[in-house]
């Protein structure tokens, strides 16, 4: 076996190295709702999987110490937003922390099950939840689809070298 003289030097697991790769790997954006006791919540994701067609499950990430973690904890129902590329910003809102993601411009609805649904998404999805498993810092949510709606129109929104983008023809 002969190693390129350009390769770097490998190195040991640690959370920097996983950020650095994972900044190569580009990823679609998804926003995740939930409806709590007195406020909805929501986030970015870009960590949303389809797990299995029969019966339909999904999975995402939520980090423990997320200002949106203690209802997620309790859901019995959340919402899964994939977005166009015209939603950079509503993106940035979902993302950032402290904000009032649910304010203006913002425009959603209460949807199925109660869940907040953001208008002008690609497709959405309201989920059971089945499943909260720990994974260090994190929990991975397993969802059951109950009901959505694909129709909505544009290309996705990307994330990619720790930065929205869309997709280049």
């Amino acid at each position: 076996m002969t190693v390129s003289p350009d390769l770097a030097a490998p190195q040991l697991a640690s959370p920097e190295l996983l950020r650095s790769v994972f900044r190569q790997h580009a990823a679609g954006v998804a926003v995740i709702t939930a409806q709590g006791r007195t406020a909805p919540v929501g986030f970015t994701a870009t960590s949303l999987t389809s797990v299995a067609a029969e019966p339909p499950l999904i999975s995402f990430g939520v980090g423990t110490n997320s200002s949106s973690w203690p209802v997620i904890a309790e859901a019995e129902h959340v919402g899964v937003h994939i977005l166009g590329e015209h939603q950079q910003e509503l993106a940035a809102t979902f993302a950032r922390s402290g904000a009032d993601r649910f304010a203006a411009p913002t425009s959603w609805r209460t949807g199925p099950q109660g869940v907040p649904v953001l208008d002008g998404v690609l497709a959405w999805l309201v989920c059971r939840v089945v499943a909260r498993v720990p994974a260090g810092d994190h929990r991975i949510v397993l969802g059951e689809v109950v009901v959505g709606d694909p129709s909505g129109a544009g290309r996705p929104l990307l994330y990619h070298q720790g930065r929205f983008t869309a997709l280049r023809d």
